[in-house]
């Protein structure tokens, strides 16, 4: 079952290394088609300690439609650098874009990339672009990660002009938070530049070749933490300002004057937001230069995550309000329709009305009206008078009913009680649990919370992957079921809920050794289940056996998969 993202990204960042034929001059980093550029940036503009040069390895002779473990076809070839190749692919097997990365098993840096791209892998991180396969045969090396087809490169959002001031927040704040968890796992980017950074058509931001483009290229930094550091601080430097904040140009950036020195975004740019433009420059603070009001420099993205969280938060702008266009009358409305244009220069009388219901037939309508209104009232006056009178007689024969009669009449239908959920805890089939640690959001009369299951390749059904996911709930003693009412974070063709009566927390029995109490469908956000048959019992498992296709969001990318936000029962 592949529950990891599926879309794919990036290819090889060319910034940094100069192309090695001419027919690399346009690439794509996220699926959109961009004009390739020369390097422009250097070492001391990127901030990287060295670059290991291969030997005399000769990148591997590939073309299009070449296949590799027989799975990925080769589709373009996107860049070609230092002994290695980057192509744009297709996964056959599970029918969905890639990107390879493709070496010489015998280049220099083969087993670094190797080991770079499992360490990757390994983390996990969705903030991160995911890498999905790393493979040694046949005297290649290729890596295959993700593609992203609905994201956009930092690079080309400030081909536009600079981020707002919200905008620029979100991406040093989700950029410094990541790089800060890859930290904690011993793992380093070391070419953060504005082509390795993309914004997703949900406005996420996510980070392409964590460890591997480097390895890719020979970088290697004694202080990686400082170095990802200045990094995000250029990001957020280049998103204020428009340049790049070196003195080269660099990533379609002009860089800043010659001999002036790192200057503040706000004495660059007028109306950079002031608190941003001090962040930059603490994350920047190097090789001489300070940062703004005295504040100690950011030296790990761990540092750079507390100054951002100790500044006040930067509210989205407020949407323009657009007024509406002016109601014009037509011709017809004016009454001209039909009517010859007066002549220009001339001057046209304008007909006075009479005066309304002046003329004879007038006169004949008022009192016709007069009369209805007349009649209305008199037939209304009788009516009421005649419900008087019958509900007088009502009463008497009311009061003549015997006491059997009145009971029978008062009968009413017993309430509807709603069960206290009392505990929870997720039901495995098989494979892997979806979010144990979750289950209690959805009980806890919090509509934000959630528990929320992985992402799928394929569906609306779990099967084959699996027989389904599901939770179990305990009501504290054996309650009668009708009903369930459940609320859902993802609508779309379509979930399938049913519920079950089962012995324990962690039932003794498979699904077809449960007591079935009924089953619903939705296409929408909530979902009734009604009870098919009276079943008594303690426990109740909620099993899900079909999601829907819902859009990327913060745990995962788009795919097939489903989030309980509240669970009620009645009884």
């Amino acid at each position: 079952m592949a529950e990891r993202s599926t879309a794919a990204v990036d290819v090889a960042d060319n910034s940094g290394d100069e192309p090695l034929t001419a027919q690399a001059d346009q690439s794509t980093a996220d699926g959109v088609a961009k004009n390739r550029e020369r390097d422009t940036d250097s070492d001391e503009a990127q901030g990287s300690d060295g670059t290991e040069r291969p030997g005399k390895t000769s990148p591997p002779e590939l073309h299009s439609g070449h296949k590799l473990a027989r799975r990925y076809r080769l589709e373009e070839c996107v860049t070609r650098l230092d002994g290695f190749s980057s192509w744009r692919a297709v996964d056959e097997k599970l029918r969905r874009a890639v990107g390879v990365h493709v070496l010489p098993a015998d280049h220099a840096r083969a087993r670094t990339v190797l080991a770079a791209a499992r360490s990757s892998a390994l983390l996990g991180d969705p903030r991160f672009v995911q890498v999905l396969d790393a493979v040694d045969e046949n005297d290649l090396v290729y890596v295959v990660h993700e593609w992203l087809p609905d994201a956009t490169e930092l690079t080309a959002l400030l081909a536009s002009g600079p981020l707002e001031p919200h905008d620029a927040y979100q991406m040093v704040s989700q950029i410094a938070s990541a790089m800060a968890a890859a930290h904690r796992e011993g793992l380093s980017h070391l070419r953060l530049n504005p082509s390795a950074v993309l914004r997703t058509s949900t406005g996420q931001w996510r980070i392409r070749g964590l460890a591997v483009n480097a390895a890719l290229r020979g970088i290697s930094s004694d202080t990686p933490q400082r170095t990802d550091t200045e990094a995000i601080g250029a990001l957020l430097y280049a998103a204020l300002t428009q340049r790049w904040p070196y003195e080269n140009d660099a990533h379609g950036l002009s860089g800043l004057p010659k001999d002036v020195g790192l200057i503040a975004p706000d004495q660059v740019r007028a109306g950079v937001h002031r608190g941003l433009s001090e962040l930059a420059m603490r994350a920047l603070a190097n090789d001489g230069a300070t940062a703004s009001r005295h504040e100690a420099a950011c030296t790990t993205p761990e540092e750079l995550v507390k100054a951002i969280g100790e500044m006040p938060r930067i509210r989205p702008p407020e949407p323009a309000f657009t007024a509406p266009p002016e109601y014009q009358r037509t011709t017809y409305q004016q009454g001209t329709y039909g009517r010859p244009a007066p002549h220009p220069g001339s001057t046209q009388a304008v007909p006075t009305p009479p005066p309304p219901l002046q003329s004879r037939t007038g006169r004949a309508l008022k009192w016709a009206v007069s009369g209805l209104l007349i009649a209305a009232l008199g037939l209304g006056s009788w009516q009421l008078a005649d419900a008087l009178m019958d509900q007088g007689k009502s009463d008497d024969t009311n009061k003549t009913q015997t006491t059997d009669d009145g009971d029978k009449n008062s009968a009413s239908p017993e309430p509807v009680t709603t069960l206290k959920i009392q505990g929870a805890k997720e039901y495995v089939a098989s494979g892997d649990a979806q979010a144990p640690g979750d289950v209690a959001n959805t009980y806890d009369g919090d509509s934000s919370t959630y528990w929320r299951t992985k992402r799928y390749n394929a569906g609306p059904a779990l099967a084959p992957y699996k027989p389904g996911v599901g939770i179990v709930y305990d009501l504290g003693s054996a309650k009668e079921i009708s009903a369930a009412s459940i609320g859902l974070r993802y609508g779309g063709d379509h979930t399938t809920v049913q519920l079950y009566g089962t012995d324990s927390l962690s039932p003794s029995t498979g699904i077809s050794g449960m007591k079935e109490i009924g089953t619903s469908t939705t296409s929408g956000t909530s979902l009734a289940v009604k009870a098919s048959k009276s079943v008594k019992t303690r426990y109740v498992l909620l099993w899900i056996t079909a999601v829907p296709n819902a859009p990327s969001d913060g745990y995962s990318s788009a795919g097939y998969k489903q989030a309980i936000t509240d669970v009620k029962f009645t009884g």
